[in-house]
């Protein structure tokens, strides 16, 4: 299979995608597993394998149509455009108070008069009407240690399915926390209160807890918190972050934040106003295949539907994933321990066979080309091992199905080697039952 395979093509390109919506910030994990700066099902699939712990741990199709092998992504739960940014600023990023009718100094303001009595340094911040959505972040000091401490302020349709997926706990099968609630408050609004790690696999135990909240007038607010001064690369100065759920809750419950995002002025990347871009997306047509977030879409009950009917006897379900996306998981048990199988079947992707499959792919006899890899995980789980079957027949037909030898990908082997052979992984996915799913 091709380098680029090795990559994570998915982390790249998603990165992009929300530095251009970020500006001069780096994306970060947060908000991504469920999909946050860019649209559609296909980049929403988890924030469970997501924007919380580690989107990029699915082997899955996503941008570009690349499988989605584990790899540098540590997504820990965060899925909001607002709250997808570094902590550690642009050096020429700078505190202005003439960047939109909510300055970013106004916002940075507004943030310090929230937080109970400390010391503030490090501030940074974004107006309403710059280059990406508005933030304010400082450095806050409670006189038991420095901590990052950041707002993010964005739009969304709040009945959409990507508001739902920014609101909604990840799965532990994919991110590890301490503690996660969800609530619907009086008038509607969606609350979620996270608390968990900057690395779901530990490795650095800095401490990442942050509250969301979407409205029904269409608003959402993030406050993040680390008990470092930054999100990454930086001491641990403290136990745990500084502020309470209680204070978070606070904090993004404040009348104050609609304002700002009502003031809020968008700029399309590639120029024009935001009414003729929106016009350009409703007007433009792309080729399933070319790895748009318009290829077809096949849901995850008829992908795990159909898995499970394939699968050996002696090999009991014990966990699944009973949510709508467009990728299925099931944990198996068949008496020596647990056992995560993914997979993601995907329709259109008979343009990209010479991106997907090297020269040394198998080509069976009625012309699907099929890859394997056997590799050790990558998402911090103690011993784990990553086995895959890729699939892609000759009409497009995308079959892409991997197992553990765990039933998470950040927690330790349970067993020696995954509950499925690579010739049972090989018979699955070359099943003719995945062309007719419904």
């Amino acid at each position: 299979m091709p380098q680029e395979q090795h990559e994570d093509p998915f982390e790249g390109r998603l990165g992009d995608a929300l530095r251009r919506v970020g500006g001069t910030f780096e994306a970060d994990h947060h908000a991504l597993v469920g999909g946050g700066a860019v649209r559609g099902r296909r980049l929403m699939f988890r924030r469970r394998a997501a924007v919380l712990g580690g989107v990029a741990g699915i082997a899955l199709v996503g941008v570009g149509g690349a499988l989605l092998l584990p790899g540098a992504g540590d997504r820990a739960g965060q899925r909001s455009v607002a709250a997808e940014r570094s902590t550690e600023p642009d050096a020429e990023q700078t505190v202005r108070d003439d960047d939109g009718a909510v300055s970013g100094a106004e916002l940075v303001g507004m943030l310090k008069e929230m937080l109970p009595d400390g010391r503030i340094s490090g501030e940074s911040a974004r107006g309403t009407s710059a280059d990406g959505p508005p933030y304010a972040q400082v450095v806050y000091d409670d006189g038991k240690g420095g901590a990052a401490v950041q707002l993010g302020l964005g739009r969304i349709e709040a009945d959409s399915e990507e508001a739902r997926q920014r609101t909604d706990c990840p799965d532990k099968t994919f991110v590890a926390y301490d503690s996660c609630e969800e609530s619907t408050l009086p008038g509607g609004a969606r609350l979620m209160l996270f608390q968990g790690y900057e690395y779901p696999d530990r490795r650095v135990d800095t401490k990442y807890w942050y509250a969301q909240l979407v409205d029904p007038a269409g608003y959402e607010v993030s406050v993040m918190e680390w008990n470092a001064e930054a999100q990454k690369d930086a001491p641990i100065t403290r136990a745990e972050p500084p502020l309470s759920l209680a204070a978070l809750t606070s904090i993004v419950r404040d009348p104050g934040w609609k304002p700002v995002v009502d003031a809020i002025t968008e700029k399309p990347a590639n120029g024009g106003t935001q009414e003729d871009q929106g016009e350009k997306e409703e007007s433009s047509t792309v080729p399933p295949g070319d790895g748009s977030l318009d290829a077809p879409v096949i849901g995850s009950e008829a992908i795990r539907r159909t898995l499970v009917s394939l699968l050996p006897e002696g090999v009991d379900v014990v966990g699944e994933d009973n949510e709508v996306s467009d990728f299925a998981y099931v944990v198996l048990d068949d008496g020596k321990g647990r056992s995560l199988v993914q997979m993601n079947v995907q329709p259109g992707m008979a343009d990209r066979a010479g991106t997907l499959f090297g020269a040394d792919a198998e080509t069976l006899p009625d012309g699907t080309k099929v890859a394997t890899r056997q590799e050790p995980g990558e998402k911090g789980g103690a011993g784990v091992v990553m086995w895959t079957v890729d699939t892609l027949r000759p009409d497009g037909l995308r079959v892409v199905i991997s197992a553990f030898n765990s039933g998470a990908q950040h927690t330790a082997a349970t067993r020696g080697t995954p509950a499925l052979t690579m010739a049972q992984l090989r018979e699955i996915a070359t099943s003719e039952r995945w062309k007719r799913l419904d």
